[in-house]
């Protein structure tokens, strides 16, 4: 599939799904829009195509919308879940697949959903939905896995404060080959520190080049 096999009408269809979890959890909202940004950059980052990079910020942009149905005492709560609670939080994964559903007749929707569903999955077999090797994860969910993991390090949240940067590339190391893909966190090191300028550059263009999740962050003021 070629860049202009994208429907024209992907971004306003996004923008509908997102509302209702802005109206549910802003929170998750902005995270889900930081990792759609993050996802393409670091795809571009790899050497991916132009199409393999809408995939990754729509996958990244997508990829929580299964928290719109997770019961507030468990989303919300302040303080560590208990097991029977982190049992219902990673059923986020197969309700974002849910939501988009009705989409995977369409193939720009139906490549997003592999990187939406499994982006808990681990290189090591540990991760959810599916405990899956690392042969069968693909690039394109490695990428947000990634990025989802560093935007939640980053965060503060009511049970957790942020991390400084040094601390999440040491965390990054630490993890490769277990949880993230070696090759994927030197590409993060080495180019993440050029993203703002990039993004920037992107916001001057017209068309395709610049990122749905730079014109929602900026329409959500």
């Amino acid at each position: 599939m070629s860049w202009n096999d994208i429907p024209d009408w992907s971004s306003r269809v996004t923008k509908a799904i997102l509302n209702s979890l802005k109206a549910k959890d802003s929170h998750t909202y902005f995270h889900c829009l930081r990792v759609g940004k993050s996802a393409r950059l670091l795809g571009r980052s790899a050497g991916l195509n132009d199409y393999e990079q809408k995939v990754l910020e729509y996958s990244g942009i997508f990829h929580d919308i299964g928290k719109i149905g997770i019961p507030d005492d468990v989303l919300f709560k302040p303080a560590k879940l208990t097991r029977d609670e982190y049992r219902l939080m990673k059923n986020h994964t197969l309700k974002s697949v849910e939501i988009l559903d009705p989409l995977k007749e369409v193939p720009f929707f139906k490549d997003i959903i592999p990187a939406v569903e499994l982006h808990h999955e681990r290189l090591d077999g540990t991760g959810y939905p599916h405990g899956l090797d690392a042969k069968d994860i693909p690039l394109i969910t490695r990428i947000v896995s990634i990025v989802d993991s560093i935007d939640a390090m980053v965060s503060t949240r009511p049970y957790c404060k942020s991390m400084p940067m040094d601390k999440v590339i040491s965390e990054l190391k630490k993890n490769s080959g277990s949880q993230f893909d070696e090759d994927l966190v030197k590409v993060y090191i080495e180019a993440h520190k050029f993203w703002n300028k990039e993004s920037k550059e992107d916001q001057k263009k017209s068309g395709d080049g610049i990122l749905v999740a730079d014109l929602l962050l900026k329409s959500a003021g």
